[in-house]
């Protein structure tokens, strides 16, 4: 009696976590790098400048949304030099879309390369 009345709820309890787990947000990053022309500070554009205005203004928003975890570059002149975004999407298809739609890689100001991430340890704010 007791078996038949738990093995259910055993059950139950097994599909609603793996469920709720499968629809947690999966973790990537994209690395940016500038394109050559761009090496240089004095071969920016006006367009080129408002471009970069918005790849920030768009990682400020998913910031705030909560979409992206950090965000940040390289203080490296010229090739040495790169950017990251770590970010939350529920699969790789939309990481893919998030990458591919940033104002940076559309323009040709940056090409950016995707990777499956997991943040392991991450400092807590003060």
């Amino acid at each position: 009696m007791i078996i038949r009345f738990f093995l259910p709820l055993i059950f139950v309890f097994t599909i609603v976590q793996f469920s709720a787990a499968a629809e947690e947000p999966k973790q990537f990053i994209y690395v940016l790098r500038l394109v050559p022309r761009l090496y240089s500070d004095s071969a920016w554009t006006k367009e080129d400048e408002a471009a970069l205005k918005q790849h920030f203004d768009r990682f400020k928003r998913a910031a705030e949304t909560g979409q992206l975890i950090l965000a940040g570059r390289t203080q490296e002149p010229g090739a040495k030099t790169f950017g990251i975004a770590v970010f939350e999407a529920s699969d790789e298809a939309a990481a893919r879309k998030f990458m591919e739609s940033d104002p940076a890689v559309v323009e040709g100001l940056m090409t950016a390369e995707l990777h499956s991430f997991a943040v392991a340890l991450q400092r807590k704010n003060p």
